[in-house]
Formats: structure tokens, sequence, C-alpha cells
């Protein structure tokens, strides 16, 4: 098929590359020149495992193409919208300018018939909104939002987990006909797929990133509970995790989430269901926010208080920047926001990360980065685990006490083993454990 993928950050490269892998005739349009320039060349604008491979061979088979031209589009058949919604700079609500810009550049270029599709994380009513502009060109609208994780978003877009369409009752077998081509692949090996209405097709991915928020949060309040009666949350969570009713994955306490999707989607969804007049139906969203930025000053106040409440001038080494592993995302990032505090309260901080180094860099350039673990640990006072790149987990304990002045480690995501690191002369202290 032909299709148009307009945004080309995150979510419209991945998805671009992916859908010319399949074997559509894929253009990705983006205005940052700059951005297309190397998306043409073949170079990834960030880091996410297995794009360069991909975008690679699609560009070399001739099926995937970047343009600043929306006019580039006028003949696909397919037009997805992968724009970003970031958080509103005047309140919690999402920031809509670029996916009213993308509709509003596409809507020229529409044939008669073209199917448009929404993949950006939009407030409900807002494909109910946009349909009527684009019926009023003579095209139709569906909303398919997407369920990437990071890290993994080449895999989840090629082989999701699940397919959602948000159809018009009017054209809802053909519309689904149209998708169901697009990702036949995914069709045919038995993916399930949920056709429904538009504004049930916005809730779903807010709902899903809201309920796994809300899980998160939970098992770092239990944290806070465990560090005052001396309880491991780690095993509380062992144990609880076997109830199928409630599952072990997101129970991993620590110092939180971060990046591009959680923090800002809970808050645009709570900011949609007060204009909706039904705030108090997800207000414990709120508590769910508070409870998460909660969890970095208490990682700061862990190493504060290791130096006897001075930090000023003493060396700590931050292992992370980026929110995630297999990431180089800094967005709302917990581990960079723990070494900006730091920072500010006058600790000498080191900080390296496998990828996020550079955006970290043009965002915060007061830390100090090193451009390796050996090198972020030479000499320092406390180490704190922030992302966990397997590179960290892996840690030689013994190896590791003797690059440092002062063995002493916080694991502020729970991954390193507290009898090893003590074992090795090292005072640990993880996060509720």
């Amino acid at each position: 098929m032909k299709l148009s993928v307009f945004g080309c950050g995150y979510l419209g490269a991945v998805h671009a590359a992916a859908m010319a892998s399949l074997g559509h005739d894929v253009v990705g349009i983006d205005p940052v020149a700059e951005k297309i320039a190397k998306l043409s060349a073949g170079e990834t604008p960030f880091f996410e495992p297995g794009l360069p491979e991909i975008l690679s061979q699609s560009l070399a088979s001739g099926r995937l193409r970047f343009t600043t031209d929306p006019a580039e589009a006028a003949d696909a058949d397919v037009h997805f919208i992968g724009v970003g919604t970031p958080q509103r700079r005047d309140g919690a609500g999402a920031d809509m300018t670029y996916v009213n810009q993308a509709v509003a550049d596409l809507i020229p270029h529409l044939k008669p018939g073209a199917l448009v599709v929404g993949k950006s994380t939009v407030p409900v009513g807002t494909a109910a909104r946009l349909a009527e502009l684009v019926n009023a060109a003579g095209a139709r609208l569906a909303w398919n939002p997407e369920f990437l994780r990071e890290g993994f978003a080449v895999k989840d877009t090629i082989e999701p987990d699940r397919l959602v369409y948000g159809v018009a009752d009017a054209s809802k077998e053909q519309d689904t006909t149209i998708l169901d081509e697009v990702y036949s692949r995914a069709i045919a090996a038995g993916t399930p797929r949920i056709v429904t209405d538009y504004a049930t097709a916005e809730l779903v991915k807010v709902a899903a990133n809201s309920f796994l928020a809300t899980k998160i949060s939970f098992i770092n309040a239990m944290a806070e509970i465990a560090e005052v009666t001396g309880a491991d949350v780690t095993q509380l969570a062992d144990a609880i995790g076997h109830d199928a009713r409630i599952g072990r994955r997101f129970l991993n306490a620590g110092v939180g989430f971060g990046g591009g999707c959680l923090p800002k989607d809970i808050r645009a969804f709570t900011a949609r269901a007060e204009e909706l007049g039904k705030g108090e139906s997800v207000a414990f969203l709120k508590q769910v926010d508070e409870i998460n930025l909660r969890r970095r000053q208490r990682l700061v106040d862990l190493v504060v208080d290791s130096f006897d409440g001075r930090v000023f001038g003493r060396h700590v080494a931050v292992l992370g920047l980026a929110f995630k592993p297999d990431s180089d995302d800094i967005r709302d990032s917990p581990a960079l926001d723990v070494a900006v505090r730091l920072k500010g309260l006058g600790a000498e901080v080191v900080s390296h990360d496998p990828e996020a180094i550079e955006n970290a860099r043009r965002l915060h350039p007061q830390l100090t980065y090193a451009d390796s673990v050996d090198a972020a640990l030479e000499g320092a006072e406390a180490v704190v685990v922030v992302t966990e790149w397997k590179q960290y987990r892996e840690l030689d304990a013994v190896v590791t006490a003797a690059k440092v002045a002062r063995p002493v480690v916080f694991d502020g995501r729970n991954v390193l083993d507290p009898a090893t690191w003590r074992g090795a002369g090292w005072t640990y202290t993880g996060m509720g454990r």
C-alpha cells in the first residue's frame, strides 16, 4: 500500500521504517529539515535498538523516503499522524499544536476517499473534532493508538500485542478492511484486534498508561511504608505478584517512572477529565504523580544523609541519565533529575550513561559527564544507580570497590544484590529494602 507518515520523531520514524519493512511504500514527512536529512541518510535521530537496521534496509529497497514537503503525500491511500503531544507549557493538558498542524498540512493534499489515521496520544474528543475537517475534504478518519515501549518499539510495531481501530460507524467495514491490509502480517499472526468508536480508541492509550503508572506508584507507596517498618518491598512485590489478579510486572519499587509518555499522559488525562466535569473520577492520578515525584527526592535525601546532611563538595557518581535502559530519552527522567538535584546541593556529580550523555549535556551543561563507568567511579564517595542498564546491573562489587574512595552505593532501581555488595564491603541502600 502507499502510506504517508506525518511526524518523524520517535513514533513516526519507527512507524514509517517498520511499515516499509513490511512491504508498504512509505513517505515520512516532517518540517524539521535536519531530522529529514539524517533519516534520509540512514541515521537515526535517537537511540532505539533495531531501528538503524530496518531504516537502512527500507531506504535501500526504495520503499521508504523522507521529505519536508507535505505535497509528497498526495498519492498515498493511508496517512498516519504520528506527531508528539507534549504537556502544555501553561498547564497540565496536552499541547495539540503539532497534531492540528499536521492535519492542516495534510488536508490540501488528500485525494478523495483517502483514510487519515491518528496514532498520537490525544485527549478524548479530538478525533471527533478532526473528523469534521477530514470529512469536509472528502476523506475519512480513523484512530489507531500506538502502544510502543521504548527499547522494544520496532518489535512492538511489527508484532503488536493488540490492534485498536477507532472508526466511524458509517465507514466501519471499509476502514477496518483497509487497516487490516496495512497490518496484514500481524492480523495473519492472530494479533487481537478491537474495532471500536473514536472515544474508546482515544481512551485506550491514556487508560493503559494511567493503570501502569498507578501500579508503579502503588509499589513505591509500599516502599515508603517498608522504609519505616523494616520490611523489604522487593519481597513484598514477589509475594503479592504471585496473585494472578495482580501480577509481578511493573511492581518494581525504586526512583519512579519518567519518559515522554506516562508522566504527561496522566496529567493530560486529569486535565481532560476536569474539562469534562469528571475530575473526581481520576483525582487519584494526582496522588500517583505526587508519589512518583516524591521518590526522586527520597533518593537524594538518602545520599545527603550518608554524608551527615552535607553533600557540598563530595564526589557522587550517578550511573544512568536516560529514563529507562535501551533508550537515550531524558524526558522527565528520574535519573537526570536526581543528578541535577544533587548538583544543586553542591555535590561534585559525575554522571555516566551508555547512550544519553549528549542529550543530557545539551539540557544540563552544568553537570560533569564521564565517557566510561570507570571514569565516573574513580574517587567516588557515593555511587547512585538510577537507570537499570545491563552494564550497571552486572557490575562486579569487589572490582568496583577498588575504584571508589568510599564504598557506599544507593540502588535507585533495586537491581543489585544487597548480600553480594555488602559482602564486598559496601554500605548498600535500596529503595524500600
